[in-house]
């Protein structure tokens, strides 16, 4: 990459998004670290100019509230420039069973995963089909492709990514623009903390399940997303990649 070209990435403050957004930086990339907690955000923004010599910014974003996801759009571009790619990675859930669950935490789901993961593409995409250039890849989950107990609405918005993306790939493939998903499977990371929580015995017989004999760490994500944002990857759109030790090979 011969010269700086600006990602956003959305829930960047920790977890996968901040792996991600560290692998995108070693890679080059200026990184705008998107997320609710500003300061968090500000935090790992500063992390990454100071290891990896990058221009980064820290933005505060309601993924689930669509003018504040253009009014994101229009800071990180102010900021750092045309958005040459989107990270869709910011995601809620609530792990229950689904008799248990409230209409309350379903809209609020809905709303950060999918219309959220909706919104931010819409949000880029005017100036990406301008350049005819542009990469997107969303986080999804295996959650999405084969389901999870106790994460019924949480699978469905997961799955809904998946067709979104596909579709979204083959209408806005003439300009150039690709659109993949990443599906993680069990991961160490809040949402993974949440499942322990639920069901400790579901928990343990996790790692015994993933042929690889353990859970993902957030670092073993970020390399499948900045591979399918690299220029090697200019021929990859509509695809679903699953990055969980083996656990789902469906």
């Amino acid at each position: 990459m011969t010269t700086p070209r600006t990602a956003i990435v959305t829930g960047a403050a920790r977890g996968i998004g901040a792996a991600i957004a560290h692998a995108l930086a070693a890679d080059g990339w200026s990184v705008a670290v998107c997320d609710l907690d500003l300061g968090a955000a500000n935090a790992t923004a500063a992390e990454l100019r100071a290891t990896h010599g990058v221009a980064a910014a820290g933005i505060a974003v309601d993924i689930a509230d669509t003018a504040s996801v253009r009014a994101a759009v229009a800071e990180v571009e102010a900021a750092l420039g045309p958005v040459a790619a989107l990270v869709n990675n910011a995601g809620i859930d609530v792990i229950k069973p689904f008799v248990d669950s409230t209409e309350d935490e379903w809209d609020r789901i809905i709303a950060v995963n999918l219309k959220g993961t909706i919104g931010f593409c819409r949000a880029v995409l005017d100036g990406m089909i301008e350049r005819n250039a542009g990469r997107i890849v969303s986080i999804a989950s295996d959650a999405g492709r084969v389901g999870s107990s106790g994460e019924a609405v949480y699978s469905a918005t997961k799955g809904g990514v998946i067709a979104f993306n596909k579709t979204l790939a083959r209408e806005v493939a003439r300009y150039g623009i690709t659109v993949n998903s990443v599906c993680p499977g069990p991961t160490e990371t809040a949402l993974l903390a949440q499942v322990a929580e639920y069901s400790e015995k579901l928990y343990a017989g996790l790692a015994k399940a993933i042929p690889l004999r353990r859970t993902a760490q957030p670092g073993d994500i970020a390399p499948a997303v900045a591979f399918l944002l690299s220029d090697g990857a200019g021929y990859i759109t509509g695809q679903t990649l699953s990055v969980s030790g083996g656990l789902t090979m469906a």
